[in-house]
């Protein structure tokens, strides 16, 4: 029996930096080799220029960066073979390949073949698809080389079993979505029970404007059975020992598999890492958000504070007239608690201000929901400029359900520059609340307030309102919203499932109403396979009936 080593390179890059993260590559290899005794050391899918590159593709300098870098890579001559990802250009065509190095010699190189083209993918745009498999006598055995969707589809597995393959390496770069674990996991025992062979799966880590990469690299064996799970979440150099016996047959030995993360924590490590990444590799200070005592921004605001530290953490609470004490209570308490540099800007003179100056246009007219609407305007220009003043990132605290029904003001609670609940139901942003207060961070002091946890939701517009004035209650709005996005049902097709029609016809002519202000807010954390921005695409001017 032949030991082999495999190391999974679960990194977090950055997107454009091309030498920084060749540099990366390096480093990690000889880090691998030396504390690890790496064979190989695995990289995730594009790794010179992170994931995804968009248009950045496009770049009259990308070929030449490439080379470059890759160059440098060879140079660097590290004792071990390399697997990692990059795009490559033949003749007049892009690929998205995947090399194959050992020190300063480049082994082989493949193409993706399957490139996905749905949901927040479109390499299409940038690539061409590849036609063979990659195959290398390495180690005493033959190892076959995929990228990402190739293993999502079964006919580049079996083509590289079909040209000997004894063990599969594929690398990823593959985002977050709720249940999204279990699907590569399942999907891993299929390619695996399939081709008869172990598979070898390293996935990216980090946040990319609106995507996650939530690593959980793992290895199976050629039954399916999960014999390596790397945790996700966590950068890090995780091996994988093998055994290749006399006959090339490669077998992958029992070894740690991270405990998987409840629903709640996987969501809630997602927005954490979304925000961090965000903010840090776009160079802000810190960020800022509004704090007025509801569910929403009490979540924001542990997300930040566990993101980026509280003393990178600003909250601003802005009363009005209709803010109760409860809410002006649990800010403070909670800003106690967590540590967080708090203030207290009340609006109601800048309210005042606006109203006179609008008092001929507002003149005949019957007080609505525009005096509503200037009061979040009033707080968003604040916290607009103590983002000019300080250079802190303004955290919009906005959640899918709201988001999805426009109730929100646009320049008001919806100005700023990254909303980490963006894609997260306000169900599930209870949920998220309980799940930070008991399990998160250990501690006995409650980060959120139960008394924000259990108060009827409120925007604290106008004299003692209620969401559920406006909306459906959110136990009814949220599965009707998940049945129109994420799944496209159509109007009947969800009443037909119990709902009152009345309420679905309303519920998702706002949805559909409310596109142009989607389409002006902050991007934020996906964690949905539908959610607002790359996902779904609808026209802001059209027609289309709502019906069957």
């Amino acid at each position: 029996m032949r030991q082999l080593k495999v190391v999974m390179a679960q990194i977090n890059l950055l997107v454009g930096d091309i030498d920084g993260n060749a540099e990366r590559i390096i480093g990690c290899a000889r880090e691998a080799h030396e504390s690890h005794a790496a064979d190989m050391v695995v990289f995730p899918e594009l790794t010179l220029t992170g994931y995804p590159p968009e248009d950045l593709l496009l770049r009259p300098s990308l070929v030449q960066r490439v080379d470059k870098a890759l160059s440098r890579i060879l140079a660097a001559a590290v004792d071990t073979v390399l697997v990692f990802g990059l795009p490559l250009q033949r003749e007049d065509r892009l690929f998205n390949a995947l090399v194959v190095v050992r020190g300063s010699q480049l082994l082989a190189t493949y193409y993706k073949q399957c490139l996905p083209n749905y949901q927040v993918f479109d390499e299409h745009r940038y690539f061409a698809a590849g036609a063979e498999p990659c195959v290398l006598e390495l180690f005493g055995t033959r190892i076959g080389f995929t990228v990402c969707e190739d293993l999502w589809e079964a006919e580049p597995v079996l083509q590289a079993r079909a040209a000997g393959a004894r063990a599969l390496i594929n690398i990823n770069a593959s985002p977050y979505h709720v249940n999204k674990v279990a699907e590569r996991q399942q999907l891993l025992a299929e390619r695996s029970t399939q081709a008869a062979m172990p598979i070898v799966y390293v996935n990216l880590l980090g946040g990319q404007d609106e995507l996650v990469f939530d690593g959980g690299s793992m290895a199976v064996s050629a039954s399916g059975e999960l014999m390596r799970r790397a945790p996700s979440y966590q950068e890090g150099l995780f091996a994988v020992d093998m055994e290749i016996d006399a006959g090339g047959a490669c077998h992958i030995q029992p070894q740690q598999i991270a405990t998987p993360l409840s629903a709640e924590a996987e969501v809630y490590h997602a927005l954490v890492l979304g925000v961090r990444d965000y903010v840090n590799k776009n160079g802000f200070k810190g960020v800022v958000l509004g704090l007025s005592g509801g569910i929403d921004s009490a979540v924001t605001l542990t997300v930040a504070v566990d993101a980026l530290g509280a003393e990178r953490v600003e909250a601003v609470m802005m009363p009005f007239d209709y803010t109760s004490q409860l809410s002006i209570d649990a800010s403070a308490q909670q800003a106690r608690v967590l540590g967080v540099d708090y203030r207290i800007i009340p609006i109601d003179g800048i309210y005042q201000a606006f109203l006179a100056a609008l008092e001929q246009e507002f003149a005949g007219h019957e007080v609505d929901t525009s005096e509503q609407n200037i009061q979040a305007r009033a707080r968003g220009v604040i916290l607009m400029g103590i983002s000019n003043k300080k250079g802190l990132l303004v955290l919009t605290t906005g959640n899918k359900s709201e988001i999805a029904v426009g109730y929100s003001t646009l320049y008001g609670d919806m100005a700023g520059g990254f909303d980490a609940l963006k894609d997260v139901p306000k169900t599930l942003v209870y949920r998220l609340a309980n799940y930070r207060n008991k399990e998160y961070a250990g501690s006995a002091l409650e980060a959120i307030p139960q008394d924000v946890i259990d108060r009827p939701p409120s925007a604290e517009l106008a004299p003692d309102q209620k969401d559920e004035d406006n909306l459906p209650p959110y136990e009814v709005l949220d599965p009707i919203l998940e049945l129109y996005v994420e799944q496209d049902q159509s109007a009947a097709a969800i009443v037909a499932k119990g709902y009152d029609s009345a309420t679905v016809r309303r519920v998702l002519r706002l949805v559909d109403l409310n596109e142009y202000k989607r389409r002006q807010s902050p991007i934020g954390v996906r964690l949905t396979q539908r959610g607002f921005g790359k996902d779904r695409r609808y026209p802001i001017t059209n027609a289309w009936p709502l019906g069957d």
